[in-house]
């Protein structure tokens, strides 16, 4: 699993937010779009991609993209 393909999975949810934006030290809640929607839909695209359940626990604990893509890779 590479970060750049965790990252196109991740701004594919996103409806309004240039892709330009999305990096793996994007702070995801700091973007305007972001809501607890999107929360959800990060959480079922991880489930789905990639076979790992994050949990809201693990979401809330989460800064950046990079923090979503090491708790997904280190279990799968």
């Amino acid at each position: 699993m590479e970060i750049k393909d965790f990252i196109e999975n991740f701004a594919d949810i996103f409806d309004d937010t240039d892709v330009s934006t999305f990096k793996p030290e994007t702070e995801f809640r700091e973007l305007d779009e972001w809501t607890s929607m999107l929360a959800l839909s990060t959480m079922a695209m991880v489930s789905e991609e990639y076979d790992v359940e994050l949990s809201a626990d693990e979401m809330r604990k989460s800064q950046t993209i990079e923090d979503l893509f090491n708790f997904t890779k280190s279990h799968m």
